[in-house]
């Protein structure tokens, strides 16, 4: 909305004066103000608080770069010789839409720019001389500072307004960056898998199964097949940034129903070890990024010292992380194989009193726990080619050497109790040749907590999905 003392410059003020109210419309953003000189300018965002007083008004507006203090002295109304009202009528309009602003309104602003050490936030102020009110707020907001998590999800487009989730999605975007980077610089191939598959690839009982026309279909778990498809088709390195579906009805601090999956698979390896190698460098990338870029933010608004991992990550065998897990005091309580979240808590204690270090890969996982088409060890059937990576106490991704002999990838399937004619379209890549081949899939979601130390993934997902969420 456009207000008239925005639009009308032949309004007049005391003593008759014209008052300068010519809007430029050349946005500035917040954080670039301190690079230009004192003199007239013009922002936008939207209020963060409003101190209304008898003589001068204050706001503070906020845009998605930072923060500016505004001014306003309010006019006076004329006085005679002896400070008696003359009774001239004086309309202060800046001051009448200023006193009428509810948190959260959106507006544009003209004025003039002045450095101002004793300015508190950021040493400079702006004195208004022009409002556009593009989209008035309710008056009344529906969270708070101590809102719990469950009612700040309901009003996420107004949690996210802070300066701490504006943050949490710029590291981000700094985060996947540098991992197409990386990936692009050493001839990876991006790819957008389909997520309708007319069937598993992992477990059926974390399918998400939908109508599709006259039948039905399933929300991909992963892009599994169709990365190791690429390997049969000759790409040879090729990773995916793209939505996953598990039908998991958890309600633990870092599960969703929905997540962003990052994944990459690579051909002609010898190892699961490749990949580990391929999956610690892309991380020292992207976290040497958010560190040069963020770092001094992140320290001031979530009190946490980025800390680039070395390389090689610490490997340990999962046979050896019991044990050491149940020297340090604690008892495995599964009716399977793995680790239970304890367990993993106290292998990356050990890993950071050993070694220093915030990460730490638990390799050679028992088959009987791992997925149909992760390799056998050569001389040990019962284990895999595989690993999961655990950072500050969580796992964040699996990755393993795939199985690509179809004969043998045929019969571990019917060992999971899958039905290889079901997977047919699967298995044909492999009937007309693939390479050895491996990779991994990691949730972005969980590193960005973990990074950020969050207790909670929805405090690091744009909008969560889980098993009694689906709004907004």
């Amino acid at each position: 909305m456009l207000t008239a003392a925005s639009v009308d410059g032949r309004r007049r003020g005391r003593a008759g004066a014209p008052l300068n109210l010519t809007l430029v419309t050349e946005r500035t953003l917040v954080k670039n103000l301190p690079t230009l000189p004192d003199g007239e300018t013009t922002v936008s965002g939207w209020v963060e608080t409003v101190r209304d007083q008898k003589k001068v008004q204050f706001v503070v507006l906020r845009d998605e770069s930072g923060a500016v203090q505004l001014v306003h002295p309010r006019l006076a109304a004329p006085v005679d010789a002896e400070g008696q009202p003359t009774g001239e009528v004086v309309v202060d309009e800046v001051a009448e839409i200023i006193s009428g602003l509810a948190q959260g309104t959106f507006l544009t602003v003209h004025g003039s720019l002045k450095k101002d050490e004793r300015v508190k936030l950021g040493g400079l102020e702006i004195k208004i001389s022009a409002i556009t009110v593009a989209a008035a707020a309710n008056p009344e907001n529906p969270i708070a500072a101590d809102s719990g998590i469950d009612k700040r999800m309901d009003w996420r487009f107004l949690d996210l307004r802070t300066p701490r989730n504006n943050l949490t999605f710029r590291v981000q975007t700094t985060f996947e960056h540098a991992m197409r980077t990386y990936w692009i610089d050493n001839d990876f191939i991006e790819l957008h898998t389909p997520k309708l598959m007319a069937s598993a690839s992992e477990s059926k009982a974390e399918l998400f199964k939908v109508d599709y026309f006259d039948g039905f279909a399933y929300l991909a778990q992963s892009p599994q097949f169709f990365k190791q498809m690429a390997q049969s088709a000759g790409f040879g390195k090729i990773f995916e940034v793209g939505p996953a579906f598990r039908a998991d009805p958890s309600f633990t601090s870092r599960h969703a129903t929905e997540f962003t999956s990052v994944d990459a698979e690579i051909s002609w390896i010898d190892s699961h070890e490749d990949v580990a190698t391929m999956h610690e460098n892309v991380l020292v990338a992207a976290f040497t990024a958010v560190k040069e870029k963020h770092g001094e933010e992140i320290k001031a608004l979530f009190d946490v010292e980025v800390t680039i991992p070395a390389t090689p990550f610490p490997r340990i065998p999962l046979a050896e992380a019991k044990r050491i897990v149940a020297s340090r005091g604690h008892v495995i309580e599964r009716a399977d194989d793995d680790l239970d979240p304890e367990g993993e808590r106290q292998i990356s204690a050990y890993a950071l009193e050993t070694y220093g270090h915030e990460f730490v890969f638990i390799t050679d996982y028992a088959a009987s726990i791992r997925p149909f088409y992760h390799m056998r060890h050569a001389d040990d059937k019962s284990l895999t080619n595989s690993y999961d990576l655990l950072f500050n106490g969580v796992e964040i991704s699996t990755g393993a050497q795939r199985e690509h002999r179809v004969d043998v990838l045929t019969e571990q399937a019917r060992e999971k109790g899958l039905d290889p004619e079901e997977l047919d379209f699967y298995l044909d890549f492999f009937r007309y040749g693939v390479p050895p081949h491996g990779g991994f899939g990691m949730g972005l979601s969980r590193v960005l907590m973990l990074m950020l130390h969050q207790a909670n993934l929805r405090e690091v997902t744009y909008l969560f999905r889980g098993p009694t969420r689906l709004t907004p």
